[in-house]
């Protein structure tokens, strides 16, 4: 049994308008690159860990097919909600919208064998800044804001980010205590490039987390974000067009 993990695939088969092709040449073919290395990668016994930022799609009927798409490939999915999944119903009506192979993690836990899974989508955090490590371009879909509003969303953002702190502690009190592994999953990052200290990573540690994966990011320099281990946790950045729409390799039975 292997886990592998992939975020921001930002599918848009149900919206084709949404492509994010329209983000330059790395992102060209992006949804046929990811269905080639997924469907190489994936055994039935592995699952699949997907943190955040799933689908362009605003509404259920739209984000149908990207679900199907998801599902259609061999194994177990497990989704986290990120920013941009603005179709994302209520849990009961989750639970009833996706395919069989498909879960989801918002304010539980996930056990699969030995691994138990936690996680939440964090928020954005001025503990800490990626700017180093990305190459800054315009984004072709950005709203520009007064500054007033920026400073209406600077104090949201505290807000959105004290929540999300609260929901990652419930997440991760539900962990298996028996389990061999403990992987956690957000997609914002929960942690700076150097790996200081930071209120998600106390929360990581104080949980006894092996993994914790996260994404968001785009336009990261190659090579810049392998980030590591700090106390105890082992951070893996994986948006998918940092990973050149592979998947990662987390865990792997047979070596652990």
């Amino acid at each position: 049994m292997k886990i592998w993990a992939l975020a921001d695939l930002h599918l848009s088969l149900g919206v084709p308008s949404k492509s994010m092709e329209v983000f330059g040449p790395n992102w060209t073919s992006y949804q046929e690159k990811m269905h080639a290395s997924l469907s190489r990668c994936l055994a039935q016994e592995d699952l699949l860990l997907l943190a955040g930022d799933i689908s362009w799609a605003l509404h259920l009927d739209e984000v149908l097919v990207d679900l199907e798409w998801i599902d259609a490939f061999p194994g177990t999915k497990l989704l986290l909600k990120g920013n941009h999944d603005h179709w994302w119903p209520s849990s009961a009506k989750l639970k009833k919208l996706l395919p069989p192979s498909i879960h989801f993690i918002y304010n539980n836990a996930f056990d699969f064998g030995e691994v138990t899974i936690g996680g939440t989508r964090l928020w954005e955090s001025s503990e800490y800044s990626y700017e180093g490590s990305i190459q800054m371009q315009d984004n072709p879909r950005a709203r520009h804001q007064t500054e007033e509003q920026l400073l209406h969303q600077k104090e949201e953002d505290k807000k959105i980010f004290a929540r999300e702190l609260e929901r990652l502690k419930l997440s991760l009190k539900q962990l298996n205590p028996k389990a061999k592994w403990r992987i956690a999953m957000t997609h914002y990052p929960p942690i700076g490039p150097d790996l200081a200290p930071s209120a998600a990573s106390a929360i990581l540690e104080a949980n006894k987390i092996d993994i914790c994966l996260f994404g968001h990011m785009h336009n990261v320099k190659k090579g810049s974000l392998e980030l590591g281990s700090a106390r105890g946790v082992r951070y893996l950045f994986t948006a998918a067009d940092y990973l050149n729409f592979e998947p990662r390799l987390v865990y792997n039975s047979s070596t652990s």
